[in-house]
């Protein structure tokens, strides 16, 4: 996401916290942003270009579902020139209402190009750069009191982003364009009368593409749940040049005015990840079901390496079984469930960057394995079928059952090929306290032997599905049914 993604207060904050500017040229550009906000330099950042070959289609995506963006004239918006965009402060009446969390509004703001480059969105679509981008900054208010607290948590931002493109006139964006001559320059506010926010985003609100990744300014906290809309807007020649010229990043006091145009990040790498969209059509799209995403796997086997494994047990146990398998009955579930803040202390919570590479590939890094990623279901199943015909059984098949397979199928896990088998977790919950460990266990045992005695009966009936040109009917299917799952996402902690 970016800078706008805080209330100017926040803004203030962090400004005076860090005592660092930044920009986006020069030598405060984002090439140096690392230097003093780490995370800018770190995993899964944001924007990036959406291209097709990252496109997963996820059936249980619904339509994106606001609640109360028909704001009346008579409610009163603050819109600002922080120095770098424009901004609308939004009433916390407004949220979205499909998500997991309800995620409460808390402004908007826009990237855009230049008035000889009317390119400047921060996401690309295979390579596609529109005019600029709008988003719709949201934070989750289920978890957290305000924007601020919820700023730097992995599950604390939802960020509704529209491609803008120009072309025809536009209304509803008129509605704050109008006043753009009273906030020329920095810290320069203009108080504006509400109008149908609705009407800045795209007709079709069931298209979009979704993603974890970050703020797209400083403090770059990887901490967004991305939703670009797959259709744009379009703006006249003329509104867009009201964004591009009119505007300073400067003070007023400033002798040499800089202007505010080119406001956007580059692309970042897209870490492996999977964009999920919620459509069918296109190139790789027809009849292909999703997967998790590689970043919430790997933040599953993170939870299961330093989290509260009472918490594990109660909220999500099924999720970590192959597919088919159902909620576990009640009596399975811990009844005395401790807050992840009260097991996890700031020692143990790693910066996301380090924690992957120091736990993740700890794991999967001793084995020297082929860049194409494996699928553990289909290699596991084929390599046992043979042994059992030969009827084999000695030291080498205890070591692939033991050794080789829980490190072939965490790799393949992380991949988005497999499920997560329960010799894995295992191995990767030794060494955690015992009693917990051992009621984790114990759990995924009964809940796995419930499952076979479940779909036993209707196994015949379920057909095949090609995933990675690999044939598996394991695929793992999203286990909620009302938007996008967010399990076991570990808090951020922001260290001086």
């Amino acid at each position: 996401m970016h800078f706008l993604s805080f209330t100017s207060i926040i803004l203030v904050q962090l400004t005076a916290l860090h005592g660092a500017k930044w920009s986006y040229n020069g030598p405060q550009g984002e090439h140096h942003w690392s230097k003093n906000y780490p995370y800018c330099g770190g995993a899964f950042q944001s924007p990036i270009d959406i291209k097709t070959e990252l496109l997963r289609f996820d059936p249980t995506l619904h339509p994106i579902e606001v609640q109360n963006y028909n704001l009346s004239p008579n409610e009163q918006l603050t819109l600002g020139n922080n120095g770098h965009s424009v901004q609308l402060s939004l009433p916390s009446k407004m949220h979205i209402s499909s998500l997991p969390h309800r995620y409460t509004a808390a402004q908007l703001h826009f990237h855009w190009g230049s008035s000889s480059r009317a390119a400047g969105s921060e996401h690309t679509v295979n390579n596609k750069q529109y005019a600029a981008e709008l988003h719709v900054v949201h934070f989750n208010s289920d978890k957290y009191r305000n924007i601020s607290m919820a700023a730097d948590k992995s599950d604390g931002l939802a960020v509704l982003g529209v491609l803008i493109e120009v072309g025809e006139f536009n209304p509803a964006f008129e509605q704050f364009l109008k006043f753009i001559n009273g906030i020329k320059y920095r810290d320069q506010k203009v108080q504006v009368p509400g109008f149908n926010i609705r009407a800045l985003l795209p007709a079709r609100l069931d298209e979009y593409y979704r993603y974890d990744g970050s703020l797209t300014t400083p403090p770059c906290y990887p901490s967004v749940l991305w939703t670009i809309f797959k259709n744009h807007v379009t703006i006249s020649r003329k509104q867009f040049l009201a964004l591009a010229t009119a505007l300073y990043s400067s003070h007023v006091q400033d002798s040499a005015p800089v202007p505010l145009n080119g406001n956007y990040r580059k692309p970042q790498v897209s870490d492996s990840r999977v964009v999920l969209v919620s459509f069918k059509g296109g190139r790789g799209l027809h009849g292909t079901l999703t997967v998790t995403s590689p970043l919430t796997r790997r933040r599953i086997v993170q939870q299961l390496l330093v989290g509260d494994l009472a918490d594990l047990a109660d909220e999500g146990l099924y999720q970590l079984l192959p597919s088919g398998s159902e909620k576990l009955p009640a009596g399975l579930k811990r009844k005395l469930k401790r807050e992840q803040s009260e097991t996890l202390s700031k020692h143990q919570v790693m910066k996301p960057s380090l924690q992957k590479k120091s736990q993740t590939n700890s794991l999967v890094g001793k084995l020297g394995l082929a860049e194409e990623a494996l699928c553990y279901v289909s290699l596991e199943q084929r390599i046992s079928h043979q042994l059992k015909q030969s009827h084999t059984e000695n030291q080498l098949v205890h070591t692939l059952r033991d050794a080789v397979f829980p490190q072939l199928n965490l790799k393949s896990y992380l991949d988005c090929k497999s499920d997560l088998a329960l010799p894995t977790i295992r191995q990767i919950l030794h060494g955690r306290p015992t009693d917990e460990a051992f009621e984790l266990d114990r759990s995924l045992t009964k809940a796995l032997m419930n499952q076979k005695k479940t779909h036993t009966a209707i196994k015949e009936n379920v057909p095949v599905t090609k995933y990675g040109n690999l044939p598996t009917a394991n695929v793992p299917r999203k286990p909620h049914s009302h938007g996008y799952p967010h399990p076991w996402l570990l808090p951020m902690e922001w260290e001086d």
